[in-house]
């Protein structure tokens, strides 16, 4: 005769199967992405380009208003991402500009509602 605990420690194996798979899923997943990564060569902060994004991006957003950077992310060697507001009146939007070595990506989004 078989134990009631028994059984109960019995069923419970495939609930905890079933939720730890989406762990090891989550493990795998990350592993794959550190191992693309590490076959890549590092970049380093370059300046001229960071210079060029700001300049190039700057001049595009101020076809909608007055611009201010806020800030800029140097994704891979070649590629910088500005991010600023272009206000014209009483008309402030916000912009997320990508810039390769020109600009290659442009989104303006209105602030506030």
């Amino acid at each position: 005769m078989i134990r009631t605990s028994h059984w109960l420690g019995l069923l419970m194996l495939p609930a905890a199967s079933l939720a730890l798979s989406g762990c090891v899923a989550s493990l795998a997943a990350s592993a794959l992405g550190a191992a693309a990564r590490s076959g890549q060569k590092p970049y380093q902060y370059n300046e001229q380009l960071q210079l060029a994004a700001t300049g190039a991006c700057r001049a595009h957003a101020a076809q909608h208003g007055e611009v201010q950077i806020i800030d800029w992310d140097q994704r891979t060697a070649g590629k910088v991402v500005v991010y600023g507001t272009a206000t014209s009146g009483t008309n402030r939007r916000s912009f997320e500009c990508t810039y390769t070595n020109k600009v290659v990506g442009f989104r303006l989004r209105a602030i506030g509602g």
